[in-house]
């Protein structure tokens, strides 16, 4: 089968979030039984589970905006702040939230034709969207394994 660039971008984006990459490894299998209390949990100086969650996802809402014909609105300085998560609703309002951005983002990148994928992302200081997709991928990626090593320590301390 032959698929397009922006076809494989959107699978890679569906796989490190959904699964059926080769590393066996997801963002949802990883977050299935992750509690709210666990997800807002402190280990050593490391950022908590919710805080990484919010933190990848803040990059998806932002390139999916722009790939829905919005201005670029996202800014570094925000990714790390996320609302006060206090219960088992807040926890999965945020999941959720991070499940549909995911879906909607893939769909949107696998329609995108070729030919934008080497084009600018909204300002040439951020180079082309193949770029920024991709990163968002590899960015995606490195988060999971802190929050399958974070969930790890967590699981060891209350067993």
């Amino acid at each position: 089968m032959n698929m397009s660039v922006s076809a494989q971008l959107a699978k890679h984006s569906r796989e490190v979030f959904f699964g059926g990459n080769w590393t066996c490894s997801n963002l949802k299998d990883n977050l299935a039984d992750v509690t709210w209390q666990q997800a807002t949990t402190q280990v050593h100086d490391i950022n908590t589970i919710a805080t990484l969650v919010y933190h990848m996802s803040y990059y998806v809402s932002g390139v999916l905006k722009v790939l829905q014909g919005d201005p670029l609105s996202a800014r570094d300085t925000e990714s790390f702040s996320h609302p006060p998560i206090t219960s088992q609703a807040d926890w999965e309002d945020l999941l959720a939230r991070v499940w549909a951005d995911a879906g909607a983002f893939a769909a949107l990148i696998e329609q995108l034709p070729e030919h934008k994928l080497w084009e600018n992302f909204t300002d040439e200081k951020y180079g082309i969207y193949y770029r920024n997709i991709h990163g968002i991928i590899e960015h995606t990626h490195y988060h999971l394994g802190q929050i399958a090593v974070v969930k790890k320590i967590l699981q060891q301390t209350t067993e």
